[in-house]
């Protein structure tokens, strides 16, 4: 370790950001993940995000990780560690640091990084591991392992946590324990026998944690999927849903196996294209079974006939939406919330989709569970639009919750001997006023072809016409439909803070940069009141939110403020009213950008006011 001058080094405990700067395809995620998780099994909060280019391998990645004793977990923006291992973004990656921070780098090959402000710490990582390990491949991935030994002496990690993860991740290969303990040990010796150590940024175990998990929104998702029933998935591969689909299966492997002979009870089918996957989703539905497909933006437009099918034909239908950076391929591996309303109208003519927005993991487990009673009840398609930094990064939240004696709605299925007692029997006649038609299953009757169901034009009887006021009475009953859907999805969730507040309207992951921004606006004297929009249609609360502010900013990580457009199209509401706060570089949303821009507005809305007055 050296410094080019005296330098005042960062000092914190429990309260950095650290980036591992590595090359895409090295095996470097499982090291960094292992940090991740360490910080994690020392109770301490932790937020890891992974910026993965869209190729295999060669180009920079970087694995980003947040560490908050306060449990402030979205992005933050600086670095106070910078593990420096590719050369290729050497000059990013110093850059990047802040003054008073730390520079971690392999000096088999010695830099000079031109930063007078920072203190470089050289561990010849590659010579380390050429000196101990013969197998080439094995020298590259173990200087990985290599440096996150290092850091366990330089911020005092305990090395016993690492030590388990390690014999965890290895139990079913037990002879790679070994040798990833010596790779683990040869950075954690070498910073014990050269350098000064601990540095000015420790960590210390904390008690923030209980009854709390670390897992990612598809995984978290996929585990609700197969607790809401579903029974079938047919799936495209695409970046950022494929782990949900993965997920789905991983968990119908352990849950969805007849004890008796082993036989699985679930079928998962990766189709040969969009089209076929969100076919063939509609096709178990109609016939019975929970089924879902799972894909993103690119999916979503391809998709959009099939959609239109299955809200006019009425059948029920899960979609996993999780959002990436377009338009076309766009950023495939960068987040964004920018299909809402690509979501909301998809397909031709008039359509309308129920829509869940999942804020964290553990909503991403019950919102996919609720999703499939929600289909089955509506008959209609139910989207859970999530995305990519919610869906692929591993986050904190609450410990998942079932009650074993929940049953599933199946919503308004009629038997053999309900339709026994009918005379006439219509697939597309609303007995109850809600909108919501009764339906059996195919084969359900050995006469009455009463699962009959018509994508073109129908009657109540399900016959096909052309008599245009029988087509707009169907609309205008889908619409009921859609009302009595804003009545029975998730409530906003709602907290004021004070009086004179200015408004706040959120979803999905841009929630832990709001609540850390609230935070800090609040010390600046600025409170804001807050919606967590968490479902569309939006029910009454939501427009009692909107009817209560004078003016209200809607927070998306979007171009064209999506959701905002959407409340003001379905409500009615003034441009003056709802007022764009949009961030869409790719990268998830910070506090600070949201806190710079709701205090610019402020004051110059107060400054507004007085000349008023005045």
């Amino acid at each position: 370790m050296h410094n080019l001058k005296k330098i005042e080094s960062i000092s914190a405990v429990n309260d950095f950001v650290i980036k591992f700067a590595n090359v895409n395809g090295s095996g470097s995620a499982s090291a960094n993940q292992m940090f991740a998780k360490a910080m994690f099994r020392m109770g301490i909060p932790v937020s890891p995000k992974n910026i993965f280019p869209s190729n295999i391998q060669g180009l920079p990645t970087w694995f980003e990780v947040r560490v908050n004793e306060n449990g402030y977990l979205g992005s933050r923006g600086g670095v106070d560690i910078a593990v420096a291992m590719n050369p290729q973004s050497y000059s990013k990656d110093v850059e990047e640091i802040s003054p008073g921070g730390f520079l971690l780098y392999d000096s088999t090959w010695k830099r000079n990084f031109n930063r007078d402000d920072i203190t470089i710490i050289e561990i010849p990582f590659t010579q380390l591991c050429v000196d101990s390990f013969k197998n080439p491949k094995q020298r590259a991935l173990f200087k990985n392992i290599a440096y996150v030994g290092a850091l366990s002496a330089l911020l005092e990690i305990e090395y016993k946590v690492l030590e388990t993860l390690i014999s965890e991740q290895f139990e079913k290969k037990p002879s790679l324990i070994e040798p990833n303990l010596k790779a683990l040990n040869l950075g954690r010796d070498y910073v014990i026998e050269n350098l000064s150590f601990p540095i000015g940024i420790t960590v210390s175990r904390s008690d923030k944690l209980e009854n709390k998990i670390l897992i990612t929104g598809n995984e978290a998702a996929g585990l609700g999927a197969v607790y809401g029933g579903a029974t079938f998935c047919s799936w495209y591969p695409i970046t950022p849903s494929t782990s949900l689909a993965e997920g789905f299966e991983k968990y119908a492997k352990k849950y969805r196996i007849e004890k008796e002979t082993g036989k699985n009870l679930f079928a998962s089918v990766q189709a040969e294209d969009e089209l076929a996957a969100i076919g063939m989703a509609i096709g178990a539905n109609w016939n019975g079974a929970r089924a879902f497909t799972a894909t993103s933006g690119p999916g979503i437009s391809l998709m959009s006939e099939f959609l239109g099918l299955a809200y006019f034909a009425e059948i029920p239908l899960v979609l996993f939406n999780v959002q990436r950076g377009g338009p076309s391929t766009g950023m495939p591996t960068r987040t964004q919330q920018s299909d809402i309303l690509a979501c909301a109208y998809a397909s031709h003519g008039d359509t309308k989709h129920i829509l869940l927005f999942p804020s964290d993991p553990k909503e991403c487990f019950d919102f996919a569970a609720k999703a499939f009673d929600l289909a089955d009840q509506l008959q209609t398609p139910v989207f859970v639009v999530s995305d990519l930094d919610m869906g692929m990064n591993d986050w904190v939240c609450d410990k998942f919750e079932w009650d074993d004696k929940y049953t599933f709605n199946k919503g308004k299925v009629l038997s053999k001997d309900d339709l026994d007692e009918m005379e006439n029997y219509g697939r597309y006649l609303d007995v109850d006023n809600d909108g919501i038609c009764y339906r059996t299953y195919p084969g359900t009757h050995p006469e009455k072809g009463a699962f009959f169901t018509r994508g073109t034009s129908h009657d109540e009887f399900a016959r096909y016409t052309e008599d245009g006021d029988i087509n707009a009475a169907t609309l205008t009953r889908l619409m009921k439909k859609f009302r009595t859907a804003s009545e029975i999805v998730p409530e906003p969730v709602i907290e004021i803070n004070g009086e004179n507040s200015c408004g706040v309207i959120f979803y999905g992951s841009t929630s832990p940069a709001i609540q850390e921004a609230k935070d800090l606006l609040k010390e600046k004297g600025i409170n804001i009141d807050l919606m967590q929009i968490r479902s569309f249609p939006f029910n009454l609360d939501v427009w009692e939110f909107i009817a209560n502010h004078d003016r209200i900013y809607v927070v998306e990580q979007n171009r064209d403020s999506q959701m905002r457009t959407l409340i003001m199209a379905e409500g009615g509401i003034s441009p003056e009213i709802l007022r764009p706060l949009v961030h869409f570089t790719g990268d998830p949303i910070q506090a600070s950008f949201i806190v710079n821009k709701i205090s610019e507005r402020e004051v110059n809305y107060k400054s507004h006011i007085n000349a008023k007055k005045r």
